[in-house]
């Protein structure tokens, strides 16, 4: 009697070469189909759903990253995992950077947190960088924003200051959505008060997804919202770096 197992598949909606916040050098990012949020901002909405996707073996995914190993390697990358929310295919998602990991690649994972529970140990020490999105400090706002709670995030984050996993937070900056100061002076103390944040990158609000929204017949919530202004993205890195955190 045959004893092999069958392959771990998921849904993927792409995957893109990039260089910039994803983590650090050139990068191979995954897209992963699926998420439990729905950020007024988003982007991506055609990953909100996993019926959306495309099914893949880890191995249809890994043969794809092996094509381009020598160039991201080369270039001081890696391999990043995002969505959607990768969480919400935890085996999936486990089991990509676990293969990557024992091929010497550097691992990044791109998640709200809000599915932090889903995350195995054995996931996270597959991870060599956490790529955490903290939508907003305030509970009001959060929910408002995302349509989900604040609490699992920050729950998520104190685990992995715990485990010794090196975080990236990802702050979106809205105006009149997450450029309140007390609300962002909240997040930098929080954030300073964990040993393994690297850093934190403040990303303008911006439209590129609003075709998208259109595409999909779906409203786009924030078409009225303007990107902010220097001045204010000035304001509140300095507000981080004023508590001793690296801000971009």
């Amino acid at each position: 009697m045959s004893t092999a197992t069958r392959p771990v598949t998921g849904r993927i909606h792409s995957w893109d070469l990039s260089t910039g916040t994803d983590g650090p050098g050139t990068r191979f990012v995954l897209f992963v189909s699926g998420c439990p949020l729905r950020c007024l901002y988003c982007a991506n909405p055609d990953t909100w759903h996993m019926r959306d996707g495309r099914e893949a073996t880890v191995d249809e995914v890994m043969t794809e990253i092996e094509k381009y190993r020598a160039f991201i390697t080369t270039a001081g990358g890696g391999v990043t995992l995002t969505g959607g929310e990768p969480l919400l295919q935890s085996a999936f998602t486990g089991e990509i950077l676990r293969r990557c990991k024992e091929a010497g690649l550097h691992t990044a994972l791109d998640t709200s947190g809000f599915l932090g529970s889903r995350a195995t140990d054995e996931l996270l020490a597959d991870t060599d960088l956490v790529l955490l999105d903290i939508k907003s400090f305030d509970v009001t706002t959060y929910r408002k924003l995302t349509g989900g709670r604040l609490a699992p995030t920050l729950s998520f984050a104190t685990r992995l200051d715990r485990l010794s996993v090196p975080m990236w937070v990802r702050y979106v900056l809205v105006p009149g959505w997450t450029d309140d100061p007390e609300a962002v002076e909240g997040l930098a103390r929080f954030a300073a008060g964990l040993g393994h944040v690297e850093r934190v990158d403040i990303l303008p609000f911006h439209k590129l997804g609003a075709a998208k929204y259109e595409a999909l017949g779906i409203p786009f919530p924030l078409r009225d919202t303007p990107a902010p202004d220097p001045t204010l993205i000035e304001r509140v890195r300095e507000q981080f770096t004023e508590q001793g955190v690296v801000a971009y």
